[in-house]
């Protein structure tokens, strides 16, 4: 019964017969990855273990390279200028300006310096942000490994020792590695030992901030085997790799030892602590020094481990998807036409995004669903035409719509400008003519010479009108040079007028506050400096007097009668020039618009709103910049910044 239904039924013959022939070569393939992948695993491991201590002993190289240089740049101070204040500021030196070293000393000879007897040895140290240098305390230094190994081979060398706080509190307290040099005079007499400190604490940190596999960890040995660096803290400097080690069962630490203390480099498996791991080590060039990192065969090999049960995994199901597949593939010849069955009913229900793809096959239902996308591909064309006509219709009208806005915006402005460049000019003329008109009449009617109106009319009075109407003429000046300085032909042919020319700071500044001074009597302005009246620098005078004028101009009139402050000050590059009022001052809200012209922030107030924008405009191109002091809060401090 189940024979007779295979044979009739194409797809599960085709699916048994595929299954069949896939199972061996999927079983064999699988062996023979797992028995090869071991090896590569071991390699591997390797090679990213010995590209991790590399990196590693690099870090830590130029760590020591950087203690080594401050050292040995800084030593002929103590020589040539061989004083205790001289060795004071060198240890601070080199702590100061080399954030690689924690701390040196340099300790000299027995009664060098006789008036400190015996010893004397000045030590700097860095504590957190701070840093320490002190003269230390009188203490036998001399049998000090740090001082006694350079002393006996009078040359420089790394020694490792455990330092406790015994003559001053400010110590590395704790182990340490140092770079001892011994000093000597011109004519070859040793007169002290200079000792740059690292501590072993923070070499560790240095060189532990990469490792290759989670549990592994670096182990440093000294001379003897003595651990410096490793993760259990109580053995180092207290106990050797070799303590506690059976030669009988743990003859692989032991041949470890021996291979870093002799200052090998390699590659070992060795069983430490009982566990299996592979150890890539490097002797550290110019110390009795050997660094190591130890990777755990559980961290290298346990993805290797755990393979075994997916192998079995996937053999189970491997097989079960190959049967399905193999059921399936024959279903999947005919899967086009279900497809497009359902891509045409959404296109019918009026879903145009339908994608169907198009097939390489040359039978009938390939050309079936090639055809229909080339049906599906006219639709979206002419529907995406009239898509884009509509669209490039909708953002036009929406340009039209935003040029409407901004031209009806500057037809808004226009007329406000117009109205307020009417009203300001008509207040200053009336008042102009209107004084002209009575003096006229006056003078017609009475027909008076000029002595009999001046018999008539006090001196007081005349000097009240003329200074009205000169008052009011310069502001229709003023106001007549900024409408033309704002267009852009007076912007052009104004600044190339003018050339560059020697202006003294301070002159241009006090003649600046004697300008504005006619037009405000009742205001009291203080000038102060911090230039020689002789400073002078290389700028157009007539932009920088202009912008000056216009400064003290806007600061006297909104100072409400008080105190306005011009000052002078210098910098390395720049000259300023700043003017501060005790006015109302500027709200904030309204500081982006104080620069934009023909805005102004109080519509009753005088003015066109062109005397900051052109202030800055000319100093800008002085190759400076006009600014807002936004910390002064008792009025108004403008900042004007030119090169010296």
């Amino acid at each position: 019964m189940m024979i007779d239904r295979i044979r009739k039924h194409l797809s599960t013959k085709l699916s048994l017969t595929l299954l069949l022939l896939a199972i061996p070569i999927f079983i064999l393939s699988l062996g023979l990855l797992f028995v090869r992948s071991r090896d590569n695993v071991r390699t591997e491991a390797t090679e990213h273990a010995e590209s991790v201590l590399n990196t590693s002993m690099q870090r830590l190289q130029r760590y020591m390279n950087a203690v080594e240089t401050a050292t040995n740049y800084n030593d002929w101070d103590v020589t040539e200028y061989m004083d205790p204040d001289t060795i004071l500021q060198l240890t601070n030196r080199v702590v100061r300006l080399n954030p690689s070293v924690d701390g040196c000393s340099i300790s000299a000879e027995p009664n060098v310096f006789p008036k400190y007897g015996r010893y004397y040895s000045a030590y700097t140290i860095r504590e957190g942000d701070s840093i320490i240098t002190v003269v230390e305390e009188e203490y036998e230094y001399f049998q000090k490994i740090w001082y006694k190994t350079p002393h006996d081979l009078g040359a420089p060398c790394w020694v490792d020792f455990y330092d406790e706080a015994d003559s001053l509190e400010v110590t590395l307290d704790g182990m340490i590695a140092s770079y001892c040099k011994p000093l000597y005079t011109a004519d070859k007499t040793m007169v002290a030992v200079i000792s740059t400190d690292l501590s072993l604490y923070r070499l560790s940190k240095i060189i532990t901030q990469e490792k290759p596999y989670p549990h592994s960890y670096y182990m440093m040995l000294g001379e003897g085997g003595r651990f410096l660096i490793h993760p259990d803290s109580t053995r180092l400097f207290s106990q050797t790799v070799f303590d506690n080690a059976d030669p009988h069962q743990q003859a692989d630490v032991i041949a470890l030892g021996h291979e870093m203390t002799a200052g090998n480099s390699g590659n070992m498996t060795a069983t430490i602590d009982g566990i299996p791991c592979q150890v890539s080590y490097q002797h550290v060039p110019g110390t009795p020094w050997s660094l190591a990192i130890v990777c755990p065969d559980d961290d290298i090999l346990g993805d290797y481990h755990r393979l075994v049960y997916i192998i079995l995994s996937v053999l189970a199901v491997g097989m079960l998807v190959i049967l399905v597949f193999c059921y399936r593939l024959v279903g999947h010849a005919i899967g086009p036409l279900n497809q497009l069955l359902d891509k045409t009913q959404s296109i019918i229900d009026g879903n145009m995004e339908v994608h169907i793809p198009r097939s390489l096959r040359a039978d009938a239902v390939g050309r079936l669903q090639n055809s229909f996308a080339t049906m599906l591909q006219s639709l979206n064309f002419h529907m995406g035409s009239t898509r884009f006509t509509a669209e490039q219709t909708k953002r036009r009208n929406e340009e039209l719509l935003q040029a409407t806005q901004l031209a009806e915006e500057a037809d808004k402005r226009k007329t406000a400008f117009i109205q307020n460049v009417s009203h300001q000019i008509r207040t200053p003329l009336n008042i102009v003519m209107g004084f002209s008109q009575v003096m006229r009449e006056y003078v017609g009617f009475y027909e008076m010479t000029a002595d009999t109106i001046k018999d008539e009319l006090s001196d007081e009075e005349l000097k009240e009108i003329t200074t009205t109407m000169t008052h009011n003429a310069l502001l229709l000046s003023r106001m007549v040079k900024m409408l033309y300085d704002i267009s852009k032909t007076g912007e052009v042919n104004e600044f190339s007028n003018y050339s560059r020319e020697t202006v003294s700071c301070n002159q241009v500044m006090r003649e600046a506050l004697g300008y504005v001074r006619l037009h405000y009597p009742q205001v009291f302005f203080d000038f102060r400096t911090e230039v020689p009246d002789d400073f002078c620098i290389q700028t157009c005078r007539h932009y920088l007097m202009v912008s000056l004028r216009e400064l003290l101009y806007n600061a006297a009139k909104y100072s409400s009668g008080q105190l306005v402050i011009a000052r002078v000050q210098l910098t390395k590059t720049t000259v300023s020039f700043i003017v501060e009022d005790t006015g109302k001052g500027i709200a904030e809200a309204d500081r982006d618009l104080m620069f934009e012209p023909f805005t102004k922030i109080d519509d009753l107030s005088e003015g066109l709103g062109l005397g900051l924008p052109l202030s800055k405009r000319h100093m800008q191109y002085l190759g400076g910049d006009l600014t807002l002091d936004a910390s002064y809060h008792d009025g108004c401090r403008f900042i004007a910044v030119i090169p010296r």
